[in-house]
């Protein structure tokens, strides 16, 4: 009877003795994820993000949002300029459509420096220099004349919609550049801390999408803008094509007009 009762007792023991071993480990453990957690960043916004990323990445972010910044400049600054440059086309058109000879026109945009104000001094300096002759060397030269001032004005009307092309085509690469850049540094923190804890890189990895949602944001305005603009642009050359048949009628009226005089004064 007696040697069960010290088995037992020996058991009871050792179930103790585990007991205590356990208890004497989890506050080790406790302890350990209480500093993972006391470590990790506590401001998971935006902003708090941009400041506990690393320096590659926020340079990133920051080149992303100076694109898109710009992106937005360009849509402000070339849409104020193609209204007011639209504007003065149609003046100048209605303008030429009217009953108007190209010496009248010439004096009356003799100050202005616009499109079409300067299709027809173009014009009127090739009459001059032609001495008057209206034949079909003159209007081919003409033709030539405000195919130049057309182009030219055009590529002017175009300046900083390429920016527009580059932004939309490179920004989400450089946002995915700096999505690598952070998640592999969310990794290589893993691996120094020795822990799997989705909460130790959950803060590494959404600073890593916050570049490539920034990428996005800088793009998908840019690639739309420049889609508009675009359109304007086309839409302005189109107008200077306009006024330029017009002016290609005007010279080719007044060519007509000598020899109907003389059968009059026959």
């Amino acid at each position: 009877m007696r040697k069960p009762q010290g088995a037992a007792a020996r058991s009871a023991g050792a179930a103790i003795a585990a007991l205590a071993v356990v208890a004497a480990a989890l506050p080790g453990e406790a302890c350990a994820a209480a500093a993972d957690l006391a470590t990790l960043p506590r401001d998971l916004s935006p902003w708090g993000m941009f400041l506990g990323a690393d320096v590659v990445v926020k340079t990133v972010m920051v080149g992303l949002v100076a694109a898109s910044l710009a992106a937005w400049t360009v849509w402000l600054a070339k849409s104020i300029e193609l209204r007011r440059n639209v504007a003065v086309a149609r003046r100048g058109l209605d303008r030429l459509e009217s009953d108007t000879t190209l010496q009248q026109a010439a004096a009356e945009t003799a100050d202005q420096r616009d499109a079409v104000a300067q299709m027809i001094h173009t014009v009127d300096r090739e009459a001059s220099l032609s001495g008057g002759a209206h034949d079909d060397g003159f209007r081919e030269r003409v033709a030539l004349r405000l195919e130049r001032v057309e182009a030219a004005e055009a590529r002017r009307a175009a300046i900083g919609t390429g920016l527009l092309a580059s932004i939309g085509a490179v920004a989400p690469f450089v946002g995915l550049f700096g999505t690598v850049w952070g998640i592999m540094n969310a990794f290589i923190g893993i691996s120094k801390a020795n822990t799997t804890n989705l909460a130790v890189v959950a803060p590494g990895i959404a600073e890593a999408l916050l570049a490539t949602a920034l990428g996005l944001v800088a793009a998908i305005p840019a690639v739309v803008i420049y889609n508009h603009l675009t359109r304007r642009v086309s839409a302005y050359r189109a107008l200077l094509g306009d006024a330029s048949a017009q002016l290609l009628l005007m010279i080719s009226r007044e060519a007509a007009r000598p020899p109907m005089r003389a059968r009059a004064v026959r």
